[in-house]
């Protein structure tokens, strides 16, 4: 199971849907309030949250656990 969750456009409002998965975890009112359901996941399970604009493309994504490619120095 991905550990990659999206935060995505779903209807008139937002969704959370795990990448791979054919249909959404959780579907929210607002874009905000999906982003904070899609953290708190992936900060339990030390995932990614990718969060899309509303025409689709990546607006943001964030990672909770270890980053393969922390900053340096």
């Amino acid at each position: 199971m991905s550990k990659r969750i999206h935060v995505v456009p779903h209807g008139s409002g937002w969704a959370t849907r795990r990448e791979g998965a054919d249909r959404v975890g959780s579907t929210h009112s607002t874009q905000a309030n999906a982003t904070q359901a899609a953290r708190g996941t992936a900060v339990r399970e030390r995932g990614e949250v990718i969060i899309h604009r509303p025409d689709g493309r990546i607006r943001d994504t964030n990672s909770y656990g270890n980053d393969p490619f922390p900053p340096k120095g």
